[in-house]
C-alpha cells in the first residue's frame, strides 16, 4: 500500500481521520489543499473569487495531478473528483477511500461554506452539491467508508480493516 488518497465532501473527516490515520500506519499527512494554497500563494476562498470555480478546479486539478509523495495519507479537497487527471494520478498511486457521511450528518458538521473554500456555483445549494459529487466520488473510489453514526475511533477501525 503506497499511498492512502481520502474523498468525500467537506466535513466528512478527511483532514480530521487523516491526521490520525498517518499517526497509526506510521505515514506521512499531507492535505492538498493547504499544499495548492502554498503554491498559489494565496486562500482557497481568494483562489476561487479571482479565478473563478473553473479556475479554481484547474488550479486544483494540476496541483493535486502533480503531487509526489509516497507513505502518506493524502486528504484533498471536496472538489478534487472534478479533475480527472488528478483523479487518474491519485489511483495510480494510491488506494482510495471515500468517506461517505449522509446529508443530514454532513449539515450538522458544516459552518459557513465561503469560509471553507467550497465550490458553489451560484444558485446552487449544498443539497444540489452532494447529489453532483456522490456519484463522483463513489467512481473514484477503490474503497467506500461510510461514516453514518460513526466517531472517529470507530471510522478508524472500519478503514484499518478494510486496508
Amino acid at each position: 500500500m503506497e499511498n492512502i488518497i481520502l474523498i468525500g465532501m467537506p466535513g466528512s473527516g478527511k483532514s480530521t481521520i487523516g491526521v490520525v490515520l498517518a499517526k497509526v500506519l506510521g505515514y506521512e499527512f499531507l492535505d492538498s489543499d493547504l499544499v495548492i494554497q502554498k503554491e498559489e500563494g494565496r486562500l482557497l476562498s481568494e483562489i476561487i473569487a479571482q479565478e473563478g470555480i473553473d479556475g479554481f478546479i484547474a488550479v486544483e486539478n494540476r496541483v493535486n495531478a502533480g503531487l509526489d509523495v509516497q507513505h502518506t495519507v493524502v486528504a484533498t479537497g471536496g472538489s478534487a473528483v472534478y479533475g480527472r487527471e488528478a483523479m487518474e494520478h491519485l489511483k495510480k498511486i494510491g488506494t482510495v477511500l471515500y468517506l461517505k457521511l449522509d446529508y443530514e450528518q454532513l449539515c450538522g458538521r458544516l459552518g459557513d461554506l465561503t469560509d471553507r473554500g467550497v465550490v458553489l456555483r451560484e444558485g446552487q445549494t449544498l443539497h444540489d452539491l452532494y447529489l453532483e459529487r456522490v456519484p463522483l466520488y463513489e467512481q473514484y473510489a477503490d474503497i467506500i467508508i461510510d461514516e453514518k453514526d460513526n466517531d472517529i475511533r470507530k471510522t478508524l477501525q472500519i478503514i484499518k480493516k478494510q486496508l
